[in-house]
This record gives structure tokens, sequence and C-alpha cells, in this order.
């Protein structure tokens, strides 16, 4: 299945709620993905220009989104960002593949 990173950040509200009721968000977010057909690999706070960061194995692309989605909608989390993560041997075979396809590809403005 594919990995997705996630980074995001906690709303004002949400950051205001957990100080007053501190709480590990893990297992929520756990259950979340695993109803989307997904796996949290890990789950990280992080200090900087986002506040969290999530490895995930989910089967796609639509699975993903509408984890995120689901987060998102209920307003304690901002700003998501999420990259698709590829193995060495996954990034080898697209390499291949690519360059495969550049053979017959020719470039804007190329002769």
């Amino acid at each position: 299945m594919p990995i997705y990173i996630t980074q995001g950040r906690y709303s004002r509200d949400a950051v205001r709620g957990m100080v007053a009721r501190p709480e590990d968000r893990s297992e929520q977010l756990s259950r979340l993905l695993a109803k989307a057909g997904g796996r949290l690999i890990n789950f990280y706070l992080t200090l900087g220009a986002y506040d969290f960061l999530i490895i995930v194995e989910a089967p796609g692309e639509m699975q993903m989104a509408s984890a995120l989605m689901a987060a998102a909608s209920g307003g304690g989390v901002t700003d998501l960002c999420t990259t698709t993560a590829l193995s060495p041997s996954q990034m080898k075979g697209a390499f291949a593949a690519a360059a495969e396809l550049a053979r017959g590809f020719r470039s804007a403005g190329g002769v």
C-alpha cells in the first residue's frame, strides 16, 4: 500500500481544548484511518511551521483524502499538506519507466 506523509496545524480552539484537557490524539487518528482502510505508522508532534506529522499507509489517494477531509471537517486541524512517499526500489522502477518514456518524448522548444 502507498505511504503518505501529512503535516498540519491545530486550530487555536483545538490547542485551547487540549491545554484544558490534555489528550493523546493517536488513538482517535488510528481508528479514523482504519475505517478508511489505512493504518497509522507513526504520529509526531513537531515544533516549527507545522504542529504534527503523521506517516500513514492507505490503499490509495481516495481513502487518504477521505480520512483527511473527515479529520479537517471538525475544525480541529488546518493547513494539511500531504506527500506520497516512495521507497528506493519504487523510485528505481519509476526511473526505469521514465527512461523508456523519455526516448520518444521531445521537450518543449526542443529540436
